[in-house]
């Protein structure tokens, strides 16, 4: 069976991280899908265009297996999501985008420097969020030959 309740943040948070020079501009947004952990993205870009990375990671759902992206953005791999994701999980989040911006300082982390800073700046996000806990109201189960699985999926994929 699964759990009727699920976490999530209230509402957008921002906080700020220093290491070494370098500042670590950490975002969380609670999101409905992925178009909202798209959207969001392209808005930080946007805004931190001149960051020098833009690392994320999201859940987006609660029941069996949740839709989770991670993205280092250049950081070297496993370095800046994984850290962030382990974040989301610690916290039981789901329905949760956490944004790390990193302006380079001057001053290279290595490996493990850079690990515990994208580690770090989640946890101060998360830290500074108001979590909720929210109750699931409906549970839906469909029934359908295996022949319509590629519509019945791509109309479930655009439901709210």
């Amino acid at each position: 069976m699964f759990e009727d309740t699920y976490k999530m943040i209230a509402a957008p948070t921002e906080s700020l991280f220093k290491d070494k020079g370098s500042r670590f501009i950490s975002l969380a947004y609670p999101v409905r899908s992925e178009d909202d952990a798209k959207n969001s993205i392209a808005e930080v870009k946007k805004k931190y265009h001149d960051a020098t990375h833009h690392c994320f990671a999201y859940s987006i759902g609660h029941i069996g297996s949740p839709c989770t992206r991670l993205n280092d953005d250049g950081e070297p791999a496993g370095t800046a999501a994984r850290p962030i994701y382990g974040q989301i999980l610690s916290y039981d989040l789901k329905n949760i985008l956490i944004l790390v911006v990193r302006y380079f300082g001057g001053t290279k982390l290595g490996v493990s420097g850079l690990i515990n800073a994208y580690k770090e700046a989640a946890l101060e996000v998360l830290s500074a969020a108001t979590i909720e806990v929210h109750k699931i109201k409906e549970i839906h189960r469909i029934e359908f030959d295996y022949s319509l699985m590629n519509p019945v999926m791509q109309i479930l994929k655009v439901l709210p």
